[in-house]
């Protein structure tokens, strides 16, 4: 990991929320951990989304500018209050949400300075959760048509979403990550065999939707990238590590992996991608929820001390 600012700029779009874990609130939703990480990996990246005018929204906005993460694109809704999650973990880490509904970010409206930063920005990252109500699922495929590089991670958590919009929402994606449960779910919608094995069902629904490439992530089994065009497919093994609670580690998988894929070193290799995106994902897994403090020192550190005790560092 270096401390380089990168050139690249970066933009989120969706939910931005209080996790309130076992051991106390932390801030959350998926694209706002996205955007924490990308700005802690050197690429600048703002966030299109929705606070209550109250005061989790206040505070919210105010521990955002505090890890780095640019607010000028976070809107005040007056109607509608700051969104906020009962985060449950299990005995095996399993974590299950009970996310209310309706609040602010479900009505992200659009603005000539969204579409600024759209056209501005190399990537688009965005989720199906904020597609669950019709005025922020709008917005976002108004901004989809003049994004870049579109990545969809794919976030089912029930009863929020809907077969239609997340098959739409994929049509418009470059990239996308998604787990094993979700890669089954919409083979399904597909009419896809799930006999198959998941390299197949990503290759008919890279070829269905017009997907560019796909990681499908294991949890302890690690992640596998494909690519349509180039034919190409990598497993890399997740580290092993004393898990605290996996809250935000896919998120930081996909910040870690987009800085390497879109930084424009052609010498990086899919291999070094990947393993990037593992180690910092196994950091934030030991770490308690999904936006801990690091910096490359503390990376780098920890890499060197996991390949030490694998005994691949002479």
């Amino acid at each position: 990991m270096k401390k380089e600012q990168l050139k690249i700029k970066g933009l989120c779009f969706g939910e931005v929320l209080w996790d309130n874990l076992p051991n106390g609130k932390k801030l959350g939703g998926a694209p706002l951990n996205v955007a924490y990480h990308l700005n802690q990996l050197g690429v600048h990246t703002q966030i299109i989304s929705c606070v209550g005018d109250d005061g989790p929204g206040n505070e919210l906005i105010a521990s955002c500018q505090e890890l780095g993460v640019p607010t000028r694109l976070i809107a005040t809704d007056q109607l509608h209050p700051t969104s906020s999650v009962e985060v449950h973990i299990d005995a095996v880490n399993d974590v299950t949400y009970d996310i209310v509904f309706p609040v602010a970010w479900d009505f992200i409206e659009n603005t000539e300075a969204q579409v600024y930063a759209v056209q501005s920005a190399d990537f688009l990252v965005f989720g199906s959760l904020c597609a669950r109500n019709e005025v922020s699922f709008v917005t976002l495929k108004e901004l989809l048509t003049i994004a870049k590089y579109k990545v969809l991670d794919v976030n089912l958590r029930a009863p929020h979403y809907s077969k239609e919009r997340v098959l739409e929402l994929l049509e418009y994606a470059n990239l996308v990550k998604m787990n094993k449960e979700e890669l089954i779910v919409i083979a399904r919608w597909l009419g896809l065999p799930t006999s198959h094995t998941d390299s197949r069902l990503v290759d008919e629904i890279m070829e269905r939707c017009g997907v560019d490439e796909v990681i499908v992530t294991y949890g302890a089994g690690g992640a596998v990238y494909h690519a349509r065009l180039a034919k190409v497919r990598y497993h890399f093994p997740a580290l092993s590590v004393t898990v605290k609670d996996t809250v935000g580690s896919g998120d930081s998988f996909l910040a870690a992996f987009l800085s390497a894929r879109m930084g424009g070193r052609e010498d990086l290799a899919i291999e070094d991608m990947m393993g990037f995106a593992a180690t910092l994902s196994a950091f934030v897994t030991q770490s308690d929820g999904g936006c801990p403090h690091y910096d490359a020192k503390t990376i780098n550190r920890f890499e060197w001390i996991h390949y030490l005790a694998k005994g691949e560092v002479s």
